[in-house]
């Protein structure tokens, strides 16, 4: 299944176009609340699992948790709710301290917010079904930087943190470039954005890049320090 990179900038870039097609009318409020359910919603439980295995305490109930939410109705039906009360705060604030623009000039509706919520949560699924193969491809390698793996994939405390500086880099961006007040026209602001999304998307496949080359790197160092004993041996005997 792909990290949360795939899913910010296919959910962001998929939020410009709707944007484009609708001339403003789904709003950068509507692409944030979007952008961040299809990033990290779901995966809400599993980044949860993680940090409890990496602490050391409360894994069976983030366990739990886990299996709840990491869901494409479940987590509509448990955190839809409460999580549309909490967007359509957001997004008024977000509003009257000048901080997002919304070509209405309304902040998002309660009903709004969980339709995004929904929207977000099926776009989450439906590229990890896309990736169901385990990552079994030398393309789907290169992309995700995962390889392939028997069980849960593991997750590197340093991944964490560069994906994570990504991806808030990214929506800090895009807030800034989507300010309101802002002097720019509707169609520059769109291009900003588009180029942040691929600036953004490159350094995220260079990171995964650089993953599979140090990997490979490892592991052939690895298979060396294995083999040229038993080179060395096999030398010796035949002269």
């Amino acid at each position: 299944m792909p990290g949360p990179g795939p899913h910010m900038m296919y959910a962001m870039g998929t939020g410009q176009v709707l944007a484009s097609v609708s001339k403003g009318r789904f709003s950068p409020h509507h692409t944030v609340v979007y952008a961040i359910n299809a990033f990290f919603g779901p995966d809400l439980g599993s980044f949860s699992e993680w940090l409890a295995s990496t602490l050391g305490f409360g894994r069976s109930f983030a366990s739990h948790v886990e299996r709840l939410v990491h869901h494409p109705f479940y987590y509509i039906f448990i955190l839809g709710f409460p999580l549309s009360i909490l967007y359509s705060w957001l997004s008024s604030v977000l509003l009257r301290k000048g901080f997002l623009e919304s070509v209405s000039g309304v902040p998002l509706t309660r009903r709004q917010c969980l339709l995004l919520v929904s929207a977000g949560s099926l776009s989450h699924f439906f590229l990890d079904h896309l990736f169901e193969e385990n990552g079994h491809s030398s393309m789907y390698t290169w992309i995700l930087s995962t390889g392939w793996w028997e069980g849960r994939a593991p997750v590197n405390p340093d991944a964490v943190i560069v994906v994570g500086f990504l991806c808030t880099f990214l929506i800090c961006g895009f807030i800034y470039i989507n300010r309101v007040k802002s002097s720019k026209s509707f169609r520059k602001q769109s291009n900003q954005s588009t180029r942040l999304i691929l600036i953004i998307a490159s350094l995220y496949c260079l990171w995964c890049a650089s993953q599979i080359y140090l990997r490979s790197s490892r592991h052939d160092r690895a298979a060396s320090a294995l083999i040229r004993p038993w080179s060395e041996t096999l030398r010796l005997l035949i002269e």
